[in-house]
């Protein structure tokens, strides 16, 4: 038997530098497969080339460039065809006022969701100044702050020494801007808010955004209050939003747990007194915020052994709560142009509102605070009185941590009677 030896074999694989040698009647072949490969790799190069440049330019032409397109296109929703909306209400125009707003729409969200139409708008790029024509105010008494089916989730504070708020499907910045100017006014401040418009998964998780996609939205939120400023010519830009931001937590919570917005409820041991709600929905405390917020409920169970008490004692008694928090009451700090929103709708420093209740001010680095407090329907019936005492407790946790000086609350007469 003949044996090639293994450097005979290698000599006549191997050709000089190392590279094997082709039979050469396979060479034409192989060298038509490899360029047809090629060509296939750079015309698809090409294809997604030209996509992604067009969706960038749907993108910047919807939102007049304010918005970083690579980051919109980062999303999880934004695969396939990418267009936006052709009515004036869903693209932005600076020139045409404030707030704005732009629209985009996304085929793989469409297919997510089965549309007929075969595409979803999937995102909303919004941005205003401040002061503006928008009216502030607190829930009304017959508002009902918590859903009664899913999960409840606090809108929480974004951090990293930002003036900005984190939702369940968003995330809105503020930035400083004294010296700007929109459409000819001068303006103090402005904002940027970026939204994902998805509601159920593949792209939330439990009622709200994935983390990837709420990072982004972080980003491209910043980024487009940064770029706003540039256009409106204003001196301060805001730093890089924290990465890795913490998903809401669910609530509402016991009270003996509270911690944030509400700790001031559960160290003053209300909660612990009869007919006092039992539960609070908070979030984190943060300076900076425009809209604080503390809502305190009222469980079921609680709710209906305080109904039935003082049915027991009293010739007219509000309805029955029948749903999940249907009693509650609600306790908001506005700062700055919010509160003078707020301030506009009652006169005085401070007193009470037909239309959502109690309010007092104070002036907080600067800046004026308006702090509220509105009572569900049936349940102020039975319990302003003593609600007093948690309305300045509130105040007094508040003008604490902000080192607010000039608080004015309101009389007492306020809490007793009718109104």
């Amino acid at each position: 038997m003949f044996v090639l030896t293994p450097s005979a074999t290698f000599r006549r694989a191997v050709g000089r530098g190392g590279a094997v040698a082709v039979p050469q009647r396979l060479r034409k072949p192989v060298i038509s497969l490899a360029c047809l490969v090629a060509v296939v790799a750079i015309g698809w190069s090409g294809t997604h080339v030209w996509h992604t440049w067009r969706a960038h330019q749907k993108i910047d032409e919807a939102c007049a460039g304010l918005v970083p397109a690579g980051r919109v296109l980062a999303l999880s929703p934004a695969g396939g065809t990418i267009s936006h909306r052709t009515a004036e209400e869903g693209t932005i125009e600076l020139d045409a006022g404030m707030p704005q707003d732009c629209e985009i729409f996304s085929t793989k969200a469409g297919e997510a969701y089965r549309t007929h139409s075969g595409e979803r708008w999937f995102f909303t790029g919004a941005v205003g100044v401040l002061p503006s024509d928008e009216t502030w105010k607190p829930e009304d008494w017959m508002d009902r702050p918590l859903r009664d089916q899913g999960p409840n989730y606090p809108d929480e504070p974004l951090g990293g020494g930002i003036a900005g708020v984190v939702t369940n499907s968003g995330v809105t910045v503020e930035l400083p801007c004294a010296e700007g100017k929109a459409s000819g006014q001068s303006i103090k401040a402005l904002w940027a808010r970026a939204t994902l418009e998805a509601r159920k998964p593949p792209f939330t998780e439990d009622g709200q955004v994935t983390s990837h996609d709420r990072d982004t939205l972080a980003r491209i939120a910043v980024d487009t209050a940064n770029n706003l400023a540039e256009r409106l010519d204003c001196a301060d830009r805001l730093p890089a939003p924290p990465e890795n931001i913490p998903a809401l937590p669910k609530g509402p919570i016991p009270a003996a747990r509270a911690e944030g917005t509400c700790a001031w409820y559960r160290e003053g041991g209300f909660a612990r007194q009869d007919g006092f709600p039992d539960q609070v929905l908070e979030a984190r405390t943060d300076g900076k915020l425009w809209d604080e917020r503390c809502l305190l409920v009222l469980s079921g169970a609680h709710a209906d052994g305080l109904w039935r008490d003082e049915a027991d004692t009293r010739h007219h008694h509000p309805p029955h709560p029948d749903m999940v928090g249907e009693w509650w009451v609600s306790l908001h700090t506005y700062s700055g142009e919010q509160a003078k929103k707020v301030a506009e709708t009652v006169p005085g420093k401070a007193g009470h509102s037909d239309d959502f209740g109690w309010w007092a001010s104070s002036v907080c680095d600067g800046k004026p605070q308006i702090h509220t407090m509105t009572m569900a329907y049936g349940y102020e019936e039975l319990r302003k009185t003593p609600f007093e005492q948690v309305f300045r407790a509130y105040v007094s946790d508040v003008a604490a941590r902000r080192d607010c000086t000039d608080t004015t609350l309101p009389a007492s007469s306020t809490f007793h009677g009718d109104h």
